[in-house]
């Protein structure tokens, strides 16, 4: 498919997080200084909403769980905030999974994103 604009550089402030819906897929857009990240907007641990999250340099905290990515990559830093029995047993019924990110290129004033 190509990339996509999926916003504008002004419309991002460093350390500010957005959700946009591109046909039908909600993507995450971060800005940290001045680079720009995108990844699918939904939590890969149960579907919080990441766009709610908290950004620290380039981690992403889930609202619903505490589970963190790294959006450069998309890696796992921490799957929930859950401890003990109730940790493990998340593991089994839903293994630890990277968040997907996306390519993104700037032209102009434009953000653009690969499309999935």
């Amino acid at each position: 498919m190509g990339f996509v604009e999926i916003l504008k550089t002004d419309e991002l402030n460093d350390g500010e997080l957005k959700m946009a819906d591109i046909e039908g897929h909600e993507f995450l857009i971060a800005r940290v200084e001045d680079k720009y990240y995108v990844s699918d907007n939904l939590c890969p641990h149960m579907g919080g909403n990441l766009s709610k999250g908290k950004l620290e340099g380039t981690i992403i905290t889930c609202p619903r769980h505490n589970s963190q990515f790294d959006l450069v990559d998309g890696h796992v830093i921490r799957w929930t905030d859950w401890t003990g029995l109730k940790l493990t047993a998340s593991k089994i019924f839903k293994s630890p999974r990277n968040l997907k990110t996306y390519e993104v290129k700037i032209e102009g004033d434009k953000i653009m994103v690969m499309m999935p």
